[in-house]
C-alpha cells in the first residue's frame, strides 16, 4: 500500500508504486480523496494544490483508517499476492502509514518517510508491525516526534529510525535539492526500504 502525500494521488506517487512493482512487489496506490471532490471525484477533480491540501485536512483519522482498511482488503484479494500487506507513505502519507500500524493489527510492516509519529501511548501500544522510519536531518518539525516513538515502543516492538544529515522534508521527491543531501538520503533510504519489505513481506 503506497500512501500519497498531502498533495493527493499524483504522478510522482504512481511512479513510486511503479518502482515497487519493478522490484517484484504488488503495489497499490489509492486515492484517499476519492469521493471527496466535485461530483464524487478524487484528487484530479479538486484542481489546485491548495484545494487538495485543504480537502485532505478534512479527512478524519477514523475515516482514513477505514479507507486504508478497504485498500488492504482489496490487496488481499489480488490472486498473485501472498497474504502479507505492508504500508509505505510520504509526508502526510508517512504519518498515515505510522497511524495505520497503530489501528490495524494485521498489518505486516510499515515504512514512514518523513511522517510524524502517533501522539498517544495508547496508539503505540497497539502496534504489532515492525516500523521503519526515514527522516531528513533538517526536518525539525517531524523529527521532534521521533523520540516519543523510540521511548513508547517496547523491546517486543520494532522501530528503526534513520535520520539523513542535511536532507530536508520530502527528500525522496526533491532529490535535486540541498546540494546533494536529498539524493544521498534517497540512495540510502530506498534500498533499506526494499530490504525491509523483503524481510517482512516475502515468503
Amino acid at each position: 500500500m503506497v500512501i500519497h502525500e498531502i498533495f493527493g494521488l499524483t504522478d510522482w506517487v504512481r511512479s513510486v508504486a511503479d518502482q515497487f512493482a519493478a522490484e517484484g512487489f504488488i503495489a497499490v496506490a489509492p486515492d484517499l480523496l476519492s469521493g471527496m471532490g466535485p461530483d464524487g471525484g478524487g484528487t484530479a477533480s479538486l484542481g489546485e494544490r491548495d484545494t487538495v491540501v485543504a480537502t485532505i485536512r478534512t479527512l478524519e483519522p477514523d475515516e482514513r483508517a477505514r479507507r486504508l482498511d478497504a485498500v488492504r482488503l482489496y490487496a488481499l484479494d489480488i490472486p498473485a499476492g501472498n497474504g502479507r500487506i505492508g504500508s509505505v507513505g510520504f509526508c502526510w502519507g508517512g504519518t498515515s502509514s505510522f497511524a495505520y500500524a497503530a489501528s490495524q493489527p494485521a498489518l505486516d510492516a510499515a515504512v514512514v518517510y518523513y511522517g510524524t509519529s502517533p501522539d498517544s501511548a495508547d496508539a503505540f501500544a497497539q502496534i504489532t508491525a515492525p516500523v521503519l522510519g526515514h527522516y531528513g536531518g533538517d526536518d525539525e518539525r517531524v523529527n521532534a516526534t521521533i523520540p516519543r516513538a523510540e521511548e513508547a515502543m517496547t523491546d517486543s516492538q520494532s522501530f528503526e529510525s534513520n535520520v539523513y544529515a542535511g536532507a530536508g522534508h520530502g527528500f525522496l521527491r526533491a532529490q535535486d535539492d540541498r546540494e546533494g543531501a536529498n539524493l544521498r538520503a534517497s540512495e540510502a533510504a530506498w534500498p533499506r526500504t526494499l530490504e525491509f519489505f523483503r524481510e517482512h513481506l516475502e515468503g
